[in-house]
């Protein structure tokens, strides 16, 4: 009965985000007060403690270093400078769209950021260029989807830190480069089918992308910071991973946290006044932490309430093994559909894993990934955050209208039939 309770809670938590437009995370919050306290008799003082502390420090760590390229610049005009240098190549545009907001969003921009940047310029793109703006859409949505899910970038970061509290700690780096690389293949492979056959582009001249001004003094000395944090947090594990007997590189492995040296280096940047205090602070996505942290705080009620088993367990003894990733696919999708990967799917999906892979057999990295690829399949839904963008970047009411039409009926059945495919692949490799 309880358990029936728990799962009630979630799905109007996420309905009421969705009706209200309040975040999700609030509801979820008022939930796990409710039932741990008087359902459950646990002490406030225990589900105050189910704040993921870990997951909020990393992020917000994390989001504050990076703050620094969006505050004084860098990013966007490392983004232009990419569009400039690819100007030559129109009928490659979907390509250079999808590589050039994977590669902004990989160094700290975030989905939303890079989408709400990219996506006006992507549509003007198209509209000089006559290609089907649908395919910009896509190509532009999943560009910021695989640069925000890398291992150093805000989705990767959450991945691995929900990974962590779930008994994977040993693992999570490479299982969350296992999910960089899908999102990055899965584009690849449907943006490819859509130029071949659904893409109409006539143009051959040139983008019309005028050549940025020179990075300043600042915006160079924070690409150095930027690349060097970037390198040093990918070099230890990868060595680790190479050498795994080393005791040096072991000792150093144990003792690095992407948290700790992103405040490290927040404080250089600080000191060298590459951007404003007071700015970086504002655009940390608190949003999104508290959605986060406020599902956790409830998926940890389930998990007291015996809810995440019994769900475990329902999974693996009703859906024949070969379809598990399958059904994690479409049940991450069709909650992506109106709710956040982050802040949503991933809190509430990922705690029934370690149960599942146990009782299936199946690869915990491969469980992992179908959910992720899943969600973000439908992540260009109307309804969600990068549907709307995307719809709010269109130029009148009839445009607008074409685009839902096209993202509702064509892009979010074959991104999710590519994705659902490329999950049974990964079964059999």
């Amino acid at each position: 009965m309880i358990s029936l309770v728990v799962i009630l809670a979630i799905a109007v938590s996420i309905g009421l985000g969705y009706k209200t437009k309040i975040n999700t995370g609030l509801f979820a919050i008022v939930f796990a007060y409710i039932i741990g306290c008087f359902f459950l008799d646990l002490k406030a003082s225990e589900v105050i403690k189910m704040w993921p502390i870990s997951i909020f420090f990393v992020i917000l760590s994390v989001s504050l270093f990076y703050n620094f390229a969006l505050v004084n610049g860098t990013l966007e005009k490392l983004s232009l400078y990419l569009l400039y240098k690819c100007r030559k190549f129109p009928k490659l545009l979907p390509f250079i769209i999808f590589l050039s907001s994977t590669f902004v969003a990989a160094l700290g921009a975030g989905y939303y950021t890079v989408l709400a940047f990219f996506a006006p310029l992507t549509l003007i793109l198209c509209e000089k260029t006559k290609m089907n703006k649908l395919v910009g859409a896509i190509s532009v949505n999943y560009g910021a989807l695989a640069g925000a899910n890398f291992m150093t970038s805000g989705n990767g970061i959450v991945f691995r830190g929900l990974m962590d509290e779930n008994g994977y700690s040993n693992v999570s780096f490479s299982y969350s480069t296992t999910i960089f690389i899908l999102s990055f293949i899965i584009p690849v492979i449907v943006i490819s089918g859509f130029i071949l056959f659904g893409n109409k582009s006539t143009s051959s001249e040139k983008l019309e992308v005028e050549k940025p001004e020179p990075f300043n003094a600042k915006q160079k000395q924070n690409l150095t910071l930027i690349f060097t944090m970037v390198g040093l947090v990918l070099i230890v594990p990868i060595l680790k991973i190479l050498l795994p007997t080393n005791a040096a590189i072991t000792f150093i492995n144990s003792k690095l946290d992407v948290g700790l040296i992103s405040i490290i280096f927040t404080v250089i940047a600080l000191l060298m006044k590459i951007g404003d205090e007071k700015a970086v602070i504002a655009k940390v996505p608190w949003n999104t932490l508290l959605m986060i942290c406020g599902v956790g705080m409830l998926i940890q009620v389930a998990i007291k309430a015996g809810t995440i088993d019994l769900l475990s367990s329902w999974v693996s003894s009703n859906i024949p093994v070969v379809l598990i990733p399958i059904a994690l696919v479409l049940i991450g999708g069709c909650m992506s559909f109106f709710s956040s990967t982050i802040g949503v799917v991933c809190p509430a999906l990922f705690p029934i894993i370690p149960t599942v892979a146990s009782a299936s057999g199946l690869n915990p990295m491969l469980l992992f990934a179908a959910i992720v690829i899943g969600a973000q399949a439908t992540s260009v839904s109307p309804f969600s955050s990068g549907g709307s963008l995307v719809l709010g970047s269109c130029s009148n009411d009839e445009e607008r209208s074409k685009m839902f039409n096209g993202l509702m009926f064509k892009a979010i059945p074959i991104c999710l039939g590519a994705t659902m495919v490329m999950s049974l692949i990964t079964l059999f490799i």
